[in-house]
């Protein structure tokens, strides 16, 4: 697998470990190196008499090496990547040495027996067992949640600022015991909450009706729409097998990049990527998670196109997919792409999603006409019609956005809910830029 430069910045823990790797990434640094379709391997000399010995898994990007660092992938292994990536010339293809053919070994063996344990015959049987049991645990779990939630409205949310960390972590933990990540998640949300923002009180007792909403809707679970269902379950944390998605008929499309965005969660990298159908005019997205020091099988960017086929995952509104296949296509000109006029269209368009789904997350949305205006000491998006949107206090890039937009309407996606929102990307010159 050979990366770019970009995406071996993106594996580095750190800046710091960046900068190390850019300094290693030189040939004088090496006192020797190789490489062979399963792995890329050099010896670092640094300031002991032995040289490190770093070798990379590069069939699933995976990186060992003798040196002290905890950090992972260390200095040395972004620094072979980076030396391989620009000067690929200086690297034989030559036969592993035994310190690096030991390694790659061992890890052949432990997928060849992680696929034997796949490829196992499924105990119906005892699966249907763990599945009751499970849901027994979230039943559980659901009653409690239920009682903590009437404890906060019966005791009013003035007190709740003063409520420390083990309030919220307390009720975390009891929700991950009874297999409930996706309400722990919401829990988490809750107790993360900027008490100190004004009207903090509006968006804490959304994000509270929410959680009711989904909590006593997973009680009444039989006698709601099959497609609602799946909303509540994969929201309580409930998941659906990938495989299993493939097999269904997708979308075939053309798809753009309309934004993306990577937060760490833990060991994992949670990278979203947000789609834009130019035919079907359906958005959807994408995660990929993707443990520390590896690398994402989807390598997506702003402003790109794809030719794909996409399989959404049941849901009343669906939205979050999966790419079964695709082909980079070039990216269309402006006129390709048709959004909403205004925020009334916005407006009649989200009241029609929460009818269908009360608890969905944020959605990205292909607005045309937009223009950055100051109202009240305030930035706001203004359509063509002089409707106003408050622009979201979190969007940090504001002189970029009028920088380019230099006082005229912009076609523009934004992400949000309701009366907030924070531009993604604008059309600019015929072309699409993130913002």
């Amino acid at each position: 697998m050979q990366l770019t430069e970009d995406q071996i910045y993106a594996l580095a823990p750190d800046d710091a470990s960046k900068k190390a790797g850019r300094d290693l990434a030189a040939p004088a640094k090496w006192v020797s190196k190789g490489i062979n379709p399963l792995a890329l391997w050099g010896e670092c000399q640094g300031s002991g008499s032995k040289p490190y010995q770093t070798q990379v898994d590069l069939t699933a990007i995976a990186f060992k090496c003798s040196c002290p660092s905890r950090k992972f992938p260390c200095k040395h292994g972004l620094g072979l990547l980076l030396l391989r990536a620009r000067q690929p010339d200086l690297f034989p293809d030559s036969d592993m040495p035994a310190w690096v053919s030991e390694w790659i070994g061992k890890r052949s063996e432990k997928e060849e027996k992680k696929a034997e344990k796949t490829e196992k015959p499924v105990d119906e049987a005892a699966q249907a067992k763990r599945q009751q049991s499970r849901e027994q645990k979230v039943i559980a779990g659901i009653d409690g949640l239920l009682v903590w939630i009437k404890d906060i409205i019966r005791g009013g949310i003035l007190t709740i600022p003063e409520k420390d960390g083990a309030y919220w972590d307390g009720m975390a933990r009891r929700m991950v015991d009874a297999q409930a990540s996706g309400l722990a998640a919401i829990v988490r949300d809750l107790g993360a909450t900027n008490f100190w923002n004004e009207g903090w009180q509006s968006s804490f007792m959304d994000k509270l009706l929410q959680l009711y909403l989904v909590a006593e809707s997973y009680q009444h679970l039989p006698i709601i729409d099959p497609l609602l269902q799946q909303d509540i379950r994969s929201a309580i944390g409930f998941t659906m097998s990938q495989d299993e998605l493939k097999k269904q008929d997708g979308v075939n499309d053309t798809w753009l990049v309309i934004g993306k965005e990577s937060r760490d969660e833990q060991q994992l990298t949670v990278e979203q990527n947000w789609l834009y159908g130019l035919k079907s005019k359906q958005y959807a997205l994408v995660l990929q998670f993707i443990v520390r020091g590896q690398v994402g099988q989807l390598s997506l960017s702003t402003g790109m196109c794809l030719e794909a086929e996409l399989s959404y995952y049941p849901s009343a509104v669906p939205f979050r997919a999966i790419i079964k296949n695709h082909s980079i296509t070039p990216t269309p000109t402006q006129a390709n792409v048709a959004g909403f006029t205004g925020w009334q269209q916005v407006a009649e368009h989200e009241t029609e999603l929460n009818s269908k789904l009360p608890f969905r997350s944020e959605m990205p949305l292909v607005v045309t006409a937009l223009k950055p205006v100051q109202y009240q000491k305030q930035w706001w998006l203004q359509d063509e019609q002089g409707y106003l949107c408050c622009i979201s206090s979190s969007f940090k890039n504001i002189w970029q956005l009028l920088a380019l937009s230099g006082g005229e309407p912009l076609t523009m996606t934004v992400i949000g809910k309701e009366n907030e929102y924070r531009p993604l990307g604008v059309w600019h010159g015929q072309n699409y830029k993130a913002i």
